[in-house]
């Protein structure tokens, strides 16, 4: 129920969900573009302006009681590292 409930809230705010991964959504706008990961009750995002990264927590915030979201650092037993520049997994 929870993968529907969100995923219906991704839909109905622009957002596309890819075809062969369904847990993927991406929103394009111009030359800009916001992908999101849903993996059980975890959501990781990324986009090309930090502008939409801030617009998505609100709107996630708006919707949804949501813990501390944070720079990325583990994940399905990943480390990431990310710099200005770079983005190192381990």
């Amino acid at each position: 129920m929870w993968y529907e409930r969100l995923s219906n809230f991704l839909l109905s705010h622009g957002y596309e969900r890819e075809k062969i991964d369904k847990t993927h959504f991406i929103k394009k706008s111009k030359s800009v573009i916001i992908l999101v990961h849903i993996y059980v009750d975890d959501i990781i995002f990324g986009a090309t302006n930090d502008c939409l990264c801030e617009e998505f927590v609100a709107t996630m915030q708006g919707e949804f009681e949501m813990s501390m979201m944070r720079e990325l650092s583990f994940f399905l037993g990943l480390q990431v590292k990310q710099s200005k520049d770079d983005i190192f997994l381990s």
